[in-house]
């Protein structure tokens, strides 16, 4: 008779992918008290350079051997995490740290709905379930419930955002152990700043005057950012992108107590929304796992092993 099991235990990878999740959280309220000093693409592209910067002094000697397929990886990556951190930035300059948070975990459940579209694997049940309870999370969170109002300008910005973080998510699980991990990192770091400050001219944002708001932040950030994306691009190699997900649930818990302790606060409507969204992304990706399988092995559902046989094919 088959019993069923749920896997709790975490590889090393999977300790690093929490702890790096937990730095950031922490990330929401310091863009958001840096947006008071400066323009949202101007912070994102000295950010993300500053990011490329590092990785380029610990990988230098990876730069030698750069190949089409690292090269067009960074690029891929690079431009997701553009969008992801630029409109979520932009975002950040009208509504507080926590709810940007909330709002954008929304795409921890998109990630298997966009992995439905691209490696033609449908979702199981229990990812409609989280998909269905965060997509009303995000409704009490970022809607008229929530402040009074219907959606503001940054809250249309944050959601657009989460599409591109959950793009951002998949290429590194796609890309994961057929690129060389600092030529990739260094590239993508470099491609979201230079986009970034491309990006200024064209909506008309101006370089901001000299504050140390934006340049302490601006450059913290871009050592964090460089080590949350090493972190990722190597755990990735080994933790698929629907499992890496269900970690980064922390991500906006971490944000609300941050925002919390610096004096933020959501309204009960807010809360139970925010409470869904984390429920939401959780239940989305559970798997029951059967105990046929040896006991040292950890299981794995099937659009996990799907994502892993795209992610190694040559």
């Amino acid at each position: 008779m088959l019993r069923r099991r749920w896997s709790v235990s975490l590889s090393r990878q999977e300790w690093a992918l929490v702890g790096i999740t937990a730095l950031w959280g922490s990330t929401f309220l310091i863009v958001h008290i840096a947006m008071k000093h400066s323009g949202p693409w101007f912070f994102v592209g000295l950010r993300f350079l500053v990011a490329a910067v590092v990785a380029a002094v610990v990988f230098r000697s990876a730069l030698r051997g750069m190949r089409a397929i690292d090269l067009w990886a960074g690029v891929a990556i690079g431009v997701t995490i553009y969008l992801g951190y630029g409109l979520q930035s932009a975002g950040l300059q009208t509504i507080n740290s926590s709810t940007s948070a909330f709002i954008t975990a929304f795409y921890v459940p998109l990630v298997p709905l966009l992995q439905w579209v691209v490696l033609r694997k449908a979702p199981g049940r229990m990812t409609l379930i989280g998909v269905g309870l965060a997509f009303v999370g995000l409704l009490l969170v970022a809607g008229p419930g929530a402040s009074g109002a219907g959606l503001g300008a940054g809250e249309i910005l944050t959601i657009i955002s989460t599409l591109a973080i959950a793009g951002e998510v998949i290429l590194i699980g796609l890309f994961a152990g057929r690129v060389e991990l600092g030529r990739v990192t260094i590239v993508q770091l470099a491609v979201a700043g230079l986009l970034a400050l491309v990006t200024m001219p064209v909506v008309g944002e101006a370089v901001p005057a000299f504050s140390w708001g934006w340049l302490i932040p601006a450059v913290g950030l871009g050592v964090a950012s460089c080590v949350i994306q090493l972190t990722m691009n190597w755990a990735q190699k080994s933790v698929s992108p629907t499992r890496a997900t269900i970690i980064y649930a922390g991500e906006p818990v971490w944000a609300g107590v941050v925002g919390r302790l610096a004096g933020e606060r959501m309204g009960p409507i807010a809360l139970v929304g925010a409470a869904l969204i984390v429920i939401g992304m959780v239940v989305s990706e559970l798997r029951p796992a059967r105990t046929t399988r040896a006991p040292d092995e950890t299981p794995r559902s099937g659009d996990e092993q799907a994502a892993d046989d795209v992610a190694t094919r040559p």
